[in-house]
């Protein structure tokens, strides 16, 4: 078995700029796992050199994005040989730069494709620039030199590949490449691809005219490509589930989801997890290994975590709080305090992931929460989103007009390092998005490695997960439910919440504890990974 895995965006470190958010981040942890696990697996991306925007927040509060160059040579070396596709009938030529994760026990080479090479055209080097930078066209081509010209690559660098993983549909017209050395032999591409999709929601699934796919494309389209792919578009979600022997969501939710929107094909699901060593922070990476200490080969150990002394779980807990803390008050003055319950909210800026929700009823919430909670918002809108935009502006202004009455601060460009430090010193990790729109979600499960707890709605991982009030909070369950009764309920739950950090600390710190030990065990990469092992790879 040898397993190549193909994604659009792969966030390995904050210092490289290949991810842009969820996406990126579960793939590295992919990875990661399965070089702990001496997996053999080979993962093939795009090298940005532009990579994802660094955000910065101006004084009126909306979002601006800086482009700063990434020099890889850094982290990666070049590899002494290019491939060559043909988009638009033209040769554009793929440098390709390696990186070897290393992990516990063995070490997965990450393939990064680049056509920013003097040798190819103004236009084509600008192909690998940006990530989710450009318009359509621009998309379509870089899938084209993920797909195939990663296809191509591996074929010089690697032998005895036995599965193609496509991450998501941006990677799958390695299979119009894959048809092409079968001579058209659909069922020998099938046998050797598997296909994960990521999006509960139709417009997450690319797609693209016949007029384009045809000029971009070219010969590489199959004559049957309107069978495969759909009849008035070519839709990559149903050309990768056409191709591929085995197809899943990330969730039991979103697979239950994926079947509905597409019918007729088999949808499974292998719930997402994190990668449990990057995550958890020293605080409570010392606090396991002195009382689990075999939960770094094997995170289920931490079920145990009943049996840690309290004042040991207080302890890390204050500590790791205390980092968060004294960092926000560097950065932006605050003047927060790590005696007040601490309350984090940070993902993508997006419409249906219901940043402002907690803002419906603001009087409610200033009597509620002044001194007792504080709030730390973070996250990006995507550069051509103009409603996500409106929603870090409105969080921003929030807490600067009502600075004597609510405790909130933004935390300005989200990315690993600030997510591990929100993740590690938070006691409440907040999730409101519009049900069933969250395929999984991930970062919830990185706060139960550092003994915080989850309040969110029942979407995605959460809805497997949750015990309400015991290992978290659970906000309302009816995906009809319009924002002012989803507000209403987050409402009720935070004056629960608020009272039992305050009133029953001993309540408080079982929760805490039945948060790493029912959650950690299960919803960590290196399950996922051997889920995907004996599920799709063997």
């Amino acid at each position: 078995m040898k397993v190549a895995y193909f994604s659009m965006e792969i966030g390995l470190n904050e210092n490289m700029p290949t991810y842009s958010g969820g996406l990126g981040i579960l793939a590295g942890d992919h990875i990661k796992s399965a070089a702990d696990l001496n997996i053999p697996i080979v993962a093939v991306t795009l090298l940005y050199k532009r990579g994802y925007f660094i955000q910065n927040i101006n004084p009126l509060g909306q979002q601006e994005e800086m482009y700063p160059y990434f020099d890889p040579r850094a982290f990666m070396e070049p590899l002494p040989f290019k491939v060559t596709i043909k988009i638009e009938g033209r040769d554009v030529h793929i440098g390709v730069w390696k990186y070897n994760q290393i992990g516990m026990h063995g070490r997965v080479p990450v393939y990064f494709l680049d056509t920013d090479l003097p040798i190819n055209t103004a236009d084509d080097r600008l192909i690998t620039q940006f990530l989710y930078g450009g318009d359509q066209h621009t998309r379509i081509c870089q899938e084209a030199v993920l797909g195939i010209g990663g296809y191509l690559a591996l074929k010089k660098l690697e032998r005895n590949i036995t599965t193609y993983h496509m991450n998501e549909g941006h990677a799958v017209f390695l299979t119009l490449a894959m048809l092409r050395d079968a001579n058209g032999n659909e069922e020998s591409v099938r046998e050797q691809c598997v296909f994960t999709t990521h999006t509960p929601v139709p417009a997450g699934h690319d797609r693209f005219s016949y007029g384009m796919a045809e000029k971009v494309l070219g010969a590489y389209l199959p004559a049957n490509i309107r069978a495969l792919a759909g009849k008035e578009e070519l839709n990559t979600t149903v050309l990768a589930l056409n191709l591929s022997r085995a197809a899943n969501g990330v969730s039991e939710l979103h697979g239950e989801i994926s079947r509905q929107m597409f019918p007729g094909f088999n949808i499974g699901h292998i719930t997402n997890g994190v990668h449990h060593l990057s995550w958890t922070g020293p605080e409570f990476q010392e606090l396991f290994d002195r009382h689990l200490p075999n939960w770094r080969i094997q995170p289920q150990a931490l079920s145990g975590a009943r049996n840690i002394p309290d004042d040991e779980i207080r302890e890390a807990k204050k500590k790791a709080k205390k980092r968060l803390i004294s960092y926000i008050n560097s950065v932006s003055g605050v003047g927060f305090t790590d005696e007040f319950l601490t309350i984090c909210f940070a993902r993508r800026a997006a419409a249906y992931k219901r940043a402002t929700l907690l803002f419906t009823d603001l009087e409610y919430l200033f009597n509620l929460s002044f001194d007792r909670a504080q709030f730390i918002f973070a996250g990006k809108a995507h550069p051509q989103d103009g409603a996500g935009k409106e929603l870090i502006k409105e969080i921003v202004n929030t807490g600067k007009q009502y600075e004597d009455k609510i405790r909130l601060v933004f935390l300005p460009n989200y990315n690993i390092w600030s997510a591990a430090l929100m993740t590690q010193g938070t006691d409440v990790w907040l999730n409101t998005p519009r049900r069933p729109r969250e395929a999984s979600g991930t970062s919830g499960m990185k706060v139960c490695f550092n003994g915080g707890v989850n309040m969110s709605v029942l979407d995605g991982w959460w809805r497997e997960g949750c015990r309400n009030r015991l290992n978290g909070w659970a906000i309302g369950d009816d995906e009809d439910q319009a924002d002012e009764e989803a507000a209403a309920d987050l409402y009720q739950d935070l004056d629960d919440m608020v009272t039992t950090y305050y009133s029953k600390p001993q309540q408080w710190l079982s929760i805490m504890k039945n948060s790493i030990a029912d959650l950690t065990p299960v919803f960590n990469t290196h399950r996922m990974v051997l889920d995907y092992v004996h599920k799709y790879y063997i």
